[in-house]
């Protein structure tokens, strides 16, 4: 590993500590107070007597510990967040009328920037509900109608600044193409949020085998109704909005252009969304299929029909009762009740009634090993692992077709010499493609040469938006690039032992490149 990719595995591993003051260790509901302390206003400054008096109201409300508030404890706390990077340190100055008041005030303490985030999404989950979120489909048409106003601000914008840059109607204009980009953005964010949101408590919920009848219909009138209204409205909406990103891509330099910050933050300045190419790439991708890479419209149709077939699978589990654990779903509940309204003498005879757990003064055959002594109670023992057919149908029989050989050496040494043949002949194809790198049109490549080469060129075309991009690839285990440059009038003829690919008003080339994994050989 490179120095480069080195401090970057330091840095991510810094970043992480943040959430240190988060685990269920000892005093994380102090360390959480002082954390809500910092984020609660702006340029927050205290020291630790300060920290102390807040505290105290936190304690006498039982919110932390008992004597977590006192000024002697709340010193290594802030410390402690300190060496996290949650904290920094603060401004020194202070006046103080005695050396202990000097002591507790002369070290200020600051919140890092990093750490106010990690705290504004740690109350947000806090305050996350556990049932669906709604999805904002009602951000679809602002989104269609905010890039057609972001096309007639971005025309406004280019005649002004074409005339007088300068001018007030120029800055003007550059501000409402600010404005509308960055609507635009929170608009997308706030969609995408709630559709992830939704789905994912959607798979949540459709991976449960034990669902009431009443939960399966509230299910399949979501599914129904508001999934069928969710989709419709992507589906409507989304041939307008690909249209105007795929208009607004060729003039998406411009944009950037006008939006460049007149002053300069520095270099490690987090601007807002719509300022870079890779966030217009995410949105165009969220809403355009590219080849290879479908977008999330398309994910969330796939999604829907997954799971639709999932609630018919559940619903006809529950009511032909020939799944594992649905169709004893009843026989428990009526067990529970039965066990919830019984003595606890009553209970032992009831639980050993319905499972076969009799005392040890029976006749039936000794377990092969039984870890619990005489002393500990059977619900305070280790839980005992009941097959899938005793639980489902209550039978004990062995069904299914014996198990495969885990440990089988020839099979294991046939696939590795089949790996190895399989590598040897793409490492030959890449060095073939290499050799013919300087006189493609004239060389004629074997089929395994023209595999890696059509392999290269797929992800090179991926990576473009229309046929007048440029396009790139490399294979990194192989040490093999292909570049694609768009050229009128050019023919370029790949010629193989299957046959001749023709590729026009396009210029291949084919390099070697050298991996950090072949320089380490």
């Amino acid at each position: 590993m490179d120095d480069a990719q080195g401090d970057a595995g330091q840095e991510a591993a810094g970043r992480l500590q943040l959430y240190a003051y988060l685990q269920p260790r000892e005093h994380h509901h102090t360390y959480l107070a002082i954390m809500r302390l910092f984020t609660s206003t702006l340029l927050a400054d205290l020291s630790a007597g300060e920290v102390s008096s807040a505290l105290a109201a936190a304690e006498r409300d039982g919110r932390i510990d008992i004597g977590e508030s006192h000024i002697d404890v709340v010193i290594p706390r802030l410390r402690q967040l300190v060496e996290w990077g949650n904290l920094v340190h603060g401004r020194r100055e202070t006046i103080a009328a005695s050396i202990a008041e000097f002591q507790q005030g002369s070290m200020r303490y600051q919140v890092s920037k990093l750490a106010v985030r990690v705290q504004r999404d740690v109350d947000e989950l806090l305050r996350v509900p556990e049932g669906a979120r709604e999805v904002s489909r009602e951000l679809l048409p602002a989104i269609e109608r905010g890039l057609g106003e972001l096309g007639e601000a971005l025309a406004v914008a280019v005649a002004r600044s074409q005339r007088d840059p300068g001018s007030l109607p120029a800055r003007r204009a550059r501000e409402q193409l600010a404005e509308r980009v960055t609507t635009l953005f929170l608009q997308h964010a706030e969609l995408a949020a709630t559709v992830r949101d939704f789905y994912a408590y959607l798979g949540q919920i459709l991976t449960r085998h034990h669902l009431a009848p009443e939960e399966i219909s509230g299910f399949r009138n979501l599914l129904v109704e508001y999934i069928q209204v969710v989709v419709e409205d992507v589906l409507r909406h989304t041939p307008a909005i690909a249209t105007a990103l795929s208009t607004l891509a060729r003039s998406r330099t411009e944009v950037l252009r006008l939006l460049r910050p007149a002053e300069q933050l520095g270099v490690a300045v987090e601007r807002t969304r719509g300022r870079g190419e890779a966030d217009w790439q995410e949105l165009t991708d969220w809403f355009v299929d590219r080849p290879g890479n479908p977008s999330q419209v398309t994910a969330l149709r796939e999604a829907t029909t997954r799971a639709i077939g999932a609630l018919l699978a559940t619903v006809r589990r529950a009511t032909t009762g020939g799944g594992l654990l649905p169709s004893r779903r009843a026989e428990l509940v009526r067990l529970a009740a039965w066990l919830d309204a019984s003595t606890p003498k009553r209970a032992h005879a009831v639980y050993a009634a319905a499972f076969g757990l009799h005392s040890a003064r029976n006749l039936l055959p000794a377990p092969e090993h039984d870890g619990d002594d005489e002393h500990t109670p059977w619900r305070d023992g280790p839980a005992i692992d009941v097959s899938v057919s005793v639980r489902g149908r209550g039978d004990r029989g062995a069904r299914g077709r014996t198990s495969r050989i885990m440990d089988d050496p020839i099979t294991e040494q046939g696939l590795l010499a089949q790996a190895r043949e399989a590598d040897e002949l793409r490492e030959a194809a890449a060095a073939e493609l290499a050799a013919a790198a300087e006189n493609l049109d004239e060389a004629t490549l074997s089929g395994e040469a023209l595999s890696a080469f059509c392999e290269l060129l797929t992800l090179a075309m991926a990576q473009r938006e229309g046929a007048s991009d440029p396009g790139a690839a490399t294979d990194q285990v192989r040490g093999l690039a292909l570049t694609l440059t768009p050229q009128v009038g050019q023919v370029t003829r790949i010629r193989s032992t299957s046959g001749t690919l023709t590729l026009r008003d396009t210029v291949v080339g084919i390099s070697r490149v050298v991996t950090r994994g072949r320089s380490g050989r």
